[in-house]
């Protein structure tokens, strides 16, 4: 099995791999305005706290548990497991991991193929010279019932590419098509920063970013730095199991994962450097939500010199943050089908892309449907993923088994990260899980008002 599964060709192809599918529309979506409505330079201070005691220490469970077993998601919990001497139903990890990995991705196409419009919307100039009301009508329209062919036609065309990339396979597509975007995407956002320090006013949002607040800070921002951290390093959807297992064994862990959860943390403040000097130059509010992205910052590219160029590489940086995940995403139950069906490599990938593609047709047309993708992946299956690794790799598994899959952890790091996953994060996990559930069934919980 383990030569059949294959290796990364270079370390640096796996980094710029995990970093990507890391790297997604959360870092340049959701984070710079859930700082924006939490307090700003509070929240990145929390935020950062729960990367290195929360996701951090699932992230290396997950990587180890792949490399492992050099299998899906399915087949290397079921091995760990199994050599672990506990039960192979311990595998509900992987199965959880897998379902809400794969949810996500039939809407995220959808959100993406937004993304892929608007950089053709930029390039063709329609937003210049359009205030923050008519760039929302702009996005109204792309969204409205009548255009939905639109809608389905940019779904069709990121669907495609995705496919298209994960047919190659690991080391041909998913590899190759990284170390190529991966690299031209922090050149890009670089660049994207340098031109908001001319044209934007850098000193406010360093200050909104890096000047905290405390007073500001409430119980809520503590849920949302915690929910923040955990999906944007990407845990819980069994992306770094599968990842994990095309890995060596002599490969650094720990050090592999701090490059990670370190890049994926430096790009969502990065793209705050990016986004909120634009913001704060044309008075537009910093926690103007979800609008922030597709209504706001086209409105502040259409009043700055040159912002039709600056718009279309900042929605094509987008667009490669959601590509990069994507593929990781679909590879997650294509590795399933190589594994436990004949359909191989290419057929596991058409058949699954398209059953995903046809589920996001359905998100397309029912809003009310794309929501309850979304709240059932992100408030229960990828929390419960996380949840179930963090016990699965902290209690079941033996504490001299995860020393030997983590070879280069020195003794004081090894027990930060045994202490880390065995008790914070499964209390933090378990609390997103019960807040999350407290939200979809309106119940309120005493202390986490708005």
């Amino acid at each position: 099995m383990a030569a059949a599964h294959g290796t990364w060709n270079t370390r640096f192809g796996f980094l710029m791999a995990a970093i990507g599918s890391s790297v997604g529309l959360g870092n340049f979506w959701r984070f710079p305005y859930t700082a924006g409505e939490n307090g700003g330079a509070a929240f990145v201070l929390i935020y950062l706290l729960c990367v290195v005691l929360i996701a951090f220490p699932i992230l290396i469970a997950e990587l180890s548990v792949g490399r492992h077993a050099r299998a899906s998601a399915l087949g290397s919990t079921r091995k760990m497991a199994f050599d672990a001497g506990a039960s192979e139903l311990w595998s509900i990890a992987g199965w959880v991991a897998m379902a809400g990995g794969v949810m996500i991705l039939c809407f995220y196409s959808i959100v993406a193929g937004w993304v892929a419009a608007f950089v053709w919307e930029m390039i063709q100039g329609t937003f210049v010279g359009v205030s923050a009301e008519q760039a929302g009508q702009v996005f109204g329209e792309l969204t409205a019932p009548e255009n939905i062919n639109t809608v389905l036609g940019w779904h069709t065309f990121f669907m495609a590419i995705t496919i298209g990339i994960v047919c190659l396979g690991v080391t041909k597509g998913i590899e190759r098509v990284v170390t190529i975007l991966m690299p031209l995407f922090f050149i890009m956002l670089v660049g994207m920063v340098v031109y908001a320090f001319i044209a934007g006013d850098m000193g406010a949002a360093v200050q909104y970013l890096f000047t905290p607040d405390f007073s500001a800070i409430t119980p809520n921002t503590f849920l949302e730095a915690l929910g923040q951290a955990f999906f944007s390093i990407g845990v819980g959807g069994a992306i770094m199991i599968t990842y994990g297992s095309y890995l060596r064994r002599e490969d650094n862990l720990p050090q592999s994962a701090t490059i990670i959860a370190g890049a994926d943390t430096l790009v969502a403040i990065i793209a705050g450097l990016a986004i909120f000097p634009f913001v704060f130059a044309f008075g537009f509010a910093a926690d103007a939500g979800p609008g922030l992205f597709f209504q706001t910052l086209p409105a502040a590219f259409a009043q700055m010199p040159g912002g039709q160029a600056v718009g279309t590489a900042f929605f094509l940086l987008a667009f490669i943050a959601a590509l990069t995940s994507s593929i990781s995403l679909l590879q997650v139950i294509v590795a399933f089908g190589e594994e436990h069906t004949d359909f191989g490599r290419v057929g596991s990938a058409l058949f699954f892309g398209a059953i995903i593609f046809l589920v996001g047709i359905g998100a397309a047309f029912s809003g009310g449907f794309f929501d309850l993708l979304d709240t059932i992946s992100g408030k229960f299956l990828l929390p419960m993923g996380g949840l179930l690794i963090a016990l699965f790799t902290g209690w079941v598994v033996s504490k001299a088994l995860m020393q030997k899959e983590l070879p280069q952890a020195g003794e004081k790091f090894f027990a930060y990260w045994r202490f880390t996953i065995r008790y914070l994060a499964p209390i933090a996990v378990g609390l997103i899980i019960i807040t999350g559930l407290a939200d979809t069934f309106g119940i309120s919980l005493p202390g986490f008002g708005e």
